[in-house]
């Protein structure tokens, strides 16, 4: 088909399906840890990088497996299948009625949930990893020696596919994720945002098999990893068995695999273990990368994404990958030829060390993003301490003392003090005054927690209802929280939208309560006695909200709106500055370092970088798992300087160690091995004959 062998077809739409499948899962892995599992921050972000690295180490297993026993057919559909059960096991682990016996939103055996969840996601890792080395290497099997033109243009539909996966996955399923569903209440949708990659990863195997019969399918013929490995393996124990004096030393450690090993093999390995000394600083720029599904995503859920529509914390990564496939060609063809112009030796080296420079930078960046949203956050109360906030209904102002003799605050008609911090132990009760009015309410509080104290006159006096707040952080659904106060002398019962807060009775006050679409406006109404409503304003993300309902103006409801934290002002737009610099320094870091590698290695030991490369991106994400374990640093802003100090730091190490680097051919070293092998191959068919004729 256009010359192509018909099957690559079938590789690049499975590719596609793959890669949509992992992408649109890993987007919404993370608040799936913090919102679903309620697992806290940095432990969502120790498993969402435990997960990535495990994703990153499988793919040696899969090689291994593929070019030494099973082939890349039969691994990439083995493993295709495992990789689908994964995905739904994880999409049956997120349904949230799966053991909510009581419907009352939440599951009641919350381990079934996390044990379905964890299988799922290790079978995933398996899956993933495992097929990653097999699928572009099976696509370029199918190509004949002489289509080296049609097997270039199949790698660049290959990656083409990759990025397109990635793209649209990464702004459909944080959409679904956000959506609506349940059986018995309505909660964010995992099951569906997770159970369309698992759809994905089922058609992905099926068009595999459906091609199966036109694939071109190459024999195992062994992985030149486990060559490398013995070889090294042998070098180590032949050095340490003739440690002592009386052998002579030789000109390099690998020297020492002579004895087993052909020069050929040992000059190639020396080559590659070359390259593989300068990937020892690489892990520290992945541990800052990869945490754009993590610590960047979660640092999105305390920001404002209206852009005229909402933008969901976990499609901020698709940033990323767009300024991906608009920076590479532009840098390719305007910023290189531009540096050569200006007689700049700008090697491949010299790229990855800036690289490194401005991944350090997108973390102080992201610091700076970090300063601006602490400053919004509200005080909450520390150990020891307690806050209430008074909200009075009444039309008259009133004094409010803190007893015994501890502050007083004036209130004004339908105003709040916001929330007054106190000592536990010190606040026993209070006296409200208004006019000739007082009433002393007593107090039991207790630490660390919120109250509010709505009062108002009535009948008999000042009436008033000390509520526990039940709430001391931001929103964990990232939306905004609404509650009612019944400011009525009679019991309403009081709706917003399809949302019921049930009927209350004089001067109570209902449980907070998400609001499912906080940029929406809601119609707010009472139907007892009679009905009346009115639009609500538009609540944003991350607030909290306390509604008084004071009565009916021709029909029109009176409420009055009290601000119990603000929502989140900073806007997701201040992210993409972060994003392009961590975009500028993959271009200059990732694409030149594979690069550089396939350059400087024999072409049978590309694998073998291949498998150090992705090594580095495990490891990266394992410093990641360490540092949100054992790190003490409770400022957000902190660690983001902490890990962009020390990418800069290692940005100078890996300076100086590539100064010391001395760019080869590696065909030429290969070409002058070729010329003595045959050198010799001539010796010794001479000698041959000279003793075939000695012997006559």
């Amino acid at each position: 088909c256009f010359g192509f062998p018909l099957s690559i077809f079938f590789i690049v739409i499975n590719e596609f399906c793959e890669r949509f499948s992992y992408y649109g899962m890993k987007a919404v892995l993370t608040l799936y840890f913090t919102r679903f599992l309620h697992w806290g921050d940095n432990f969502a972000t120790a498993i969402y990088h435990t997960f990535v690295a495990l994703c990153y180490l499988t793919p040696i297993l899969g090689a291994i497996i593929a070019d030494s026993w099973l082939g890349k057919f039969k691994t990439i559909l083995y493993l295709s299948i495992v990789y689908a059960i994964g995905q739904t096991v994880l999409s049956v682990g997120s349904i949230n009625d799966l053991t909510d016996h009581n419907q009352d939103g939440s599951p009641d055996n919350i381990a079934v949930n996390i044990a379905l969840s964890v299988i799922g996601l290790v079978l995933i890792a398996l899956g993933t990893g495992g097929i990653k080395p097999c699928v572009s290497a099976f696509g370029g099997d199918q190509f004949e020696d002489d289509q080296e033109k049609q097997r270039s243009t199949f790698f660049s539909l290959f990656y083409l596919s990759i990025n397109a996966g990635s793209l649209l996955s990464t702004l459909i399923t944080p959409t679904i994720r956000a959506s609506q569903c349940g059986i018995h209440t309505k909660k964010e949708c995992y099951p569906l945002a997770f159970g369309v990659p698992a759809i994905l990863m089922a058609v992905a195997l099926v068009v595999f098999v459906v091609g199966s019969k036109m694939y071109k399918k190459v024999k195992p013929q062994g992985n030149i990893m486990v060559e490398v490995s013995k070889c090294v393996g042998f070098a180590i124990k032949n050095r340490f068995q003739h440690r002592s004096k009386e052998f002579p030393k030789r000109e390099h450690w690998l020297d020492w695999a002579n004895e087993k090993y052909d020069k050929r093999l040992i000059a190639q390995t020396k080559m590659v273990l070359r390259v593989l000394f300068l990937y020892i600083p690489l892990p520290m720029f992945w541990a800052v990368f990869d945490q754009q599904g993590s610590r960047w995503t979660l640092q999105a859920t305390a920001m404002n994404g209206d852009f005229g529509f909402q933008i969901q914390p976990d499609q901020m990564q698709i940033v990323n990958p767009i300024l991906i496939v608009i920076m590479v060609p532009v840098v390719d063809s305007l910023v290189y030829p531009l540096i050569k112009k200006c007689k700049l030796n700008f090697t491949p080296l010299k790229k990855m060390t800036v690289g490194m420079f401005l991944g350090s930078m997108a973390f102080v960046a992201a610091a700076l993003v970090q300063v601006q949203i602490d400053k919004t956050y509200p005080v909450f109360p520390a150990a020891g301490q307690t806050q209430i906030q008074l909200i009075n209904l009444g039309v008259a102002s009133a004094t409010v003392q803190f007893q015994p003799q501890l502050k007083s605050v004036d209130v004004g008609p339908y105003k709040t003090t916001g929330y007054l911090t106190f000592e536990t132990s010190k606040l026993k009760s209070l006296d409200i005054i208004s006019a000739s009015l007082n009433k002393t309410v007593p107090l039991e509080l207790l630490e660390g927690e919120r109250y509010t104290l709505p009062f108002k006159w009535g009948p008999l006096g000042i009436q008033s209802d000390l509520v526990w707040d039940n709430i001391t952080s931001k929103p964990e659904s990232g939306k905004s929280l609404v509650r009612f106060i019944n400011s009525l002398d009679y019991t309403v019962n009081i709706s917003m939208d399809d949302m019921h807060f049930g009927p209350l009775d004089p001067l109570s006050v209902s449980n907070y309560t998400d609001v499912p679409k906080p940029a929406w406006l809601y119609t707010i109404s009472i139907s007892k006695p009679y009905f009346c409503g009115d639009l609500s304003k538009k609540f944003g993300y991350g607030g909290a909200y306390t509604i008084s309902v004071h009565g009916c103006v021709e029909k029109k409801l009176d409420i009055k709106y009290f601000e119990d934290m603000a929502p989140n002002t900073v806007h997701m737009a201040w992210q993409i500055p972060q994003y392009f610099l961590l975009t500028c320094a993959e271009v200059l870091f990732s694409v030149t370092g594979l690069e550089f590698s396939y350059s400087q290695a024999p072409s049978n030991m590309k694998s073998v970088l291949q498998a150090g490369w992705l090594l580095t991106v495990a490891v990266g994400n394992i410093i990641v798992i360490i540092v949100a374990g054992v790190s003490t640093i409770k400022q957000q802003w902190a660690e983001y300087v902490l890990f962009a100090a020390l990418l800069l730091v290692v940005c100078i190490i890996f300076a100086i160690m590539a100064s010391f680097y001395t760019y080869i051919d590696p065909n030429e070293i290969e070409a002058q091995f070729s010329k003595e092998e045959k050198e010799e191959d001539k010796k010794d068919k001479d000698n041959n004959e000279k003793e075939a004729d000695s012997q006559m």
